[in-house]
């Protein structure tokens, strides 16, 4: 009678041990299957807009001098440029030590430059191109995100922290 006791107790004791194990694929799968408890939304605020063409092809008087090792900031500055300006330049503070991966490029606007701000002009306007849009560019010069023209500044600081998280040095 006692040896059937513990042989039945070493038995469930196994059982929990492949339950225990067993459980964490079983709910992995009911979550992929069924949808449960997987996020719906998107991690990116800005889309990627594949038709945009690389920097260099821009038709702009002056191109941002990148080493490669930059990703740039590209806003379009047609209406409200001085608010616009200044909240670029708090996002690029508020990157903290990856700070010095980007640079900002502005298009439009007679303000003077804000400090690690490029200015450029169009030299006629692409098709493209939207009153007000902001685009982040990678290193290499190809459009990586394009934001619409009223954007939140909150939503475009999230995508450059996401992307300088995903891209390291």
């Amino acid at each position: 009678m006692q040896d059937a006791k513990h042989i039945r107790r070493q038995r469930l004791k196994l059982i929990l041990i492949f339950v225990i194990f067993a459980a964490p694929m079983v709910a992995a799968w009911g979550m992929v299957e069924l949808r449960i408890g997987i996020p719906d939304r998107h991690t990116a605020h800005g889309k990627v807009d594949l038709k945009l063409p690389m920097l260099d092809e821009w038709p702009l008087t002056t191109l941002a001098d990148n080493s490669q090792e930059e990703w740039i900031l590209v806003f379009d500055c047609a209406q409200q440029c001085e608010q616009r300006m200044d909240e670029f330049w708090r996002l690029h503070r508020a990157l903290g030590r990856e700070a010095p991966r980007l640079t900002r490029l502005r298009i439009g606007g007679d303000a003077e430059p804000l400090p690690g701000e490029i200015t450029s002009e169009w030299q006629h306007l692409p098709s493209w191109r939207e009153d007000n849009s902001v685009w982040v560019l990678d290193p290499m010069g190809r459009p990586a995100l394009a934001f619409e023209a009223n954007v939140a500044t909150k939503y475009v600081l999230e995508d450059i922290q996401h992307l300088l998280k995903v891209n390291p040095q």
